[in-house]
């Protein structure tokens, strides 16, 4: 298995399916401009951060923009375009004889319409399933929480928008539950679960909980929807 610019227990909808599957890998290989996926990888192989090397992007407007390095590499790391260009040339698999960035760039776009890759249309069809039993987890993934990049950076985790998760719900909810704004909670999500501070939010609708997903704290939690239980944690005093 190969895991590119990615830490699977963070950026996946379901962190314990993708640690089960990088768990029954025969080998894998981490590309990453971070020390990250020591706890599952055979092989980390150092890349360069976006900075360090040429490439495009798609602005939300459908926009391609290309950019340029604007400081060098550390070490030994290569973009990872070049890491997968020598894996697959050693492999003997085609498709790898790209020398250029430029090349790359005209091999994944060339004769593709880059809006229709942005569509977010949903389709509606199929039947209706029966509404889901048990309170229901709603997950969102903060803006500092959706990168390594980001996660990484002390200004960017020092801002509200990297508070740490809570267990949000509405005043019924929590009436139901006995709990408090502020009470300790231990969220269970089958053999996941999490220990996160309650908070009040009116918006949300009954019988749900907004818990983030993409950080340390809730990483051990299953999908970003499904049935969840929540139980007040007890706090002893201490004599």
């Amino acid at each position: 298995m190969l895991v590119l610019n990615a830490e699977p227990e963070l950026d996946c909808g379901d962190p314990q399916a993708a640690r089960a599957a990088l768990g029954k890998a025969e080998f894998v290989v981490a590309l990453s401009a971070y020390d990250a996926g020591a706890s599952y990888a055979n092989v980390i192989l150092p890349i360069a951060a976006f900075t360090e090397t040429p490439g495009s992007f798609v602005s939300t407007e459908g926009r391609l923009q290309s950019f340029y390095a604007t400081v060098n590499p550390p070490g030994e790391a290569r973009p990872a375009w070049k890491v997968l260009r020598v894996l697959g040339s050693s492999l003997g698999l085609p498709g790898f004889e790209l020398d250029t960035v430029e090349q790359v760039r005209a091999a994944c776009l060339a004769g593709r319409d880059i809006a229709a890759l942005l569509s977010n249309k949903i389709d509606f069809s199929g039947e209706a399933k029966p509404a889901p039993s048990g309170i229901q987890r709603i997950a969102d993934v903060p803006i500092y929480f959706a990168d390594p990049l980001v996660r990484r950076s002390a200004p960017l985790q020092e801002t509200k928008d990297a508070a740490a998760p809570r267990a949000w719900m509405n005043r019924r909810l929590m009436g139901r539950l006995a709990l408090a704004d502020g009470d300790t909670v231990q969220v269970r999500q089958g053999e996941g679960q999490a220990t996160l501070k309650a908070a009040l939010d009116e918006r949300l609708p009954d019988e749900c909980v907004r818990v983030a997903a993409a950080h340390r704290s809730t990483a051990g939690l299953g999908a970003m929807f499904g049935t969840v239980t929540l139980e007040k944690v007890r706090m002893e005093k201490v004599a």
